[in-house]
C-alpha cells in the first residue's frame, strides 16, 4: 500500500460532554489527491482533521495512513508522514526564533545538526519566510507566521499535508500568497476551509459534512453547482460562481 494513502472507515467521536461530532465517515484519499473538506460551523471538519494526525485517535472505526492504522502505538510514525497545519498559527510557534520553531521538529527526530539546518533553510525558502528566521514570532504577521507554520510542518518532510482553515484571517494579499504557495506542492493535501473560493483554486475534489456526516464526495464543481445540497449544509456558492448583483438584469415592472 502506498504510504501516502489516507483511508478513514466508519469513523465516530463524540466528546465528553456528550457533542457526536462525527458520525459513521467514511472515505479513501489517494496520492496527490488534494481534497477539501467544507461545512457550516460544528459539522465535524476540525475533529476529523485532528484523527489524520493522531491528536484524537478513534472511538468507533478505523484511520489508516499508508501502511498503518492508526493507534496509540503508531502515533509517532503517522505523525512522520502527515503534517498538520493549525487554524491558530499561535498553536504551532512557541519558540524564541522562527528559525527555533522549524527546527524543533527535525531536532526532535534526533537528526544531525547539518541536515537539521538544511531542512530549515530549505522549509523557509519554500515559503518565502527565509528573511523572517532571526525573528521572534509573536512580532510575525498573521500572513508571516501561516507561512512560517507551514515552514515548520515541511522541515519535518511530511507527504501528507493536513490543514485547517489555511486562509483564515488573512487579508488578500496575504491569502493569495498562501494559495499561490500551497498550489505548488505536491503534496497530498487535506484542507478544511469555509474559503469555498480557495477550494476552486486548489482542490479538485470536496467532501461535504453535515452533523458529522458526509453529504457529498466528489468534483469539486459537481458539488458547488449543487445549489439544494449546499442550502441543505448551510454552504454558499463560491462568490466567483455567484451572479454579480452589479450586472444582474432588472426586473422590470
Amino acid at each position: 500500500m502506498s504510504h501516502h494513502i489516507v483511508e478513514v472507515q466508519n469513523l465516530s467521536y463524540t466528546y465528553a460532554d456528550g457533542t457526536k461530532a462525527v458520525d459513521g465517515i467514511s472515505f479513501l484519499i489517494h496520492h496527490g489527491e488534494s481534497v477539501a473538506v467544507v461545512g457550516a460551523n460544528g459539522a465535524g471538519k476540525s475533529t476529523l482533521l485532528l484523527h489524520l494526525n493522531g491528536y484524537l485517535t478513534p472511538q468507533k472505526g478505523k484511520v489508516r495512513i499508508g501502511d498503518f492504522p492508526l493507534t496509540k502505538k503508531t502515533i509517532k510514525d503517522i505523525r512522520k508522514t502527515v503534517g498538520m497545519v493549525f487554524q491558530n498559527s499561535d498553536d504551532q510557534l512557541f519558540m524564541p526564533t522562527v528559525y527555533d520553531d522549524v527546527a524543533f521538529g527535525p531536532l526532535n527526530l534526533g537528526l544531525p545538526a547539518e541536515e537539521v539546518e538544511q531542512r530549515v533553510l530549505e522549509a523557509l525558502s519554500r515559503t518565502n519566510s527565509e528573511h523572517l528566521k532571526d525573528r521572534p514570532p509573536y512580532k510575525l504577521s498573521g500572513g508571516e507566521k501561516r507561512a512560517v507554520a507551514i515552514a515548520t510542518v515541511l522541515a519535518m518532510s511530511p507527504d501528507i499535508l493536513v490543514m485547517d482553515e489555511p486562509t483564515s484571517n488573512l487579508d488578500p494579499r496575504a491569502r493569495r500568497s498562501l494559495i499561490d504557495l500551497l498550489s505548488g506542492f505536491h503534496h497530498t493535501k487535506i484542507i478544511a476551509t469555509h474559503d469555498l473560493d480557495m477550494v476552486l483554486d486548489l482542490c479538485e475534489r470536496t467532501i461535504v459534512i453535515l452533523d458529522g456526516k458526509i453529504m457529498a464526495d466528489g468534483p469539486t464543481l459537481e458539488i458547488f453547482q449543487n445549489t439544494d445540497l449546499l442550502v441543505t449544509c448551510h454552504l454558499e456558492k463560491p462568490l466567483r460562481m455567484q451572479p454579480c448583483p452589479v450586472l444582474k438584469p432588472k426586473v422590470l415592472k
